[in-house]
């Protein structure tokens, strides 16, 4: 039986440089770093976003965008705040497709390796409920 969501992985060029990012953008707290040691495929950094583990190893990053990504949740009132903290790494920010009032905001951006995360203020239910509404 699957229980939920272990780890989410991400191979980047520069270790450093996304820690910043996972730091700053998303309050992340580092909980291990492999250093010199190679105990998976490259060096890595373990980090707690809220709960889930994400892990970031060396690595050559990705050629193209996508839409491709993972969402991690925001309260409403963070917007402003947290695209300020995108815009001050010089991520890339991608425009939001077009949403139904009710279903939440969000924030589309790319980090230095073409992987795309959004934060959304939203939930599944609010999407539901809402949708339901445009039937």
């Amino acid at each position: 039986m699957i229980e939920g969501l272990s780890h989410v992985t991400f191979i980047v060029s520069d270790l450093d440089r996304m820690e910043k990012l996972l730091t700053e953008v998303f309050d992340a707290r580092k909980i291990y770093d492999s250093g010199d040691q190679t105990f998976s495929l490259s060096k890595e950094r373990f980090f707690d976003i809220g709960g889930v583990w994400v892990a970031i190893m060396e690595g050559e990053g990705l050629t193209d965008q996508t839409y491709n990504h993972v969402a991690f949740k925001m309260s409403p009132d963070e917007y402003e705040d947290r695209l300020q903290r995108i815009q001050a790494l010089g991520l890339e920010v991608r425009e939001g497709r077009s949403r139904v009032e009710g279903e939440g905001h969000s924030i589309y951006f790319y980090d230095y390796d073409n992987h795309m995360f959004e934060l959304h203020s939203g939930t599944l239910e609010e999407r539901l409920r809402r949708y339901d509404e445009e039937k």
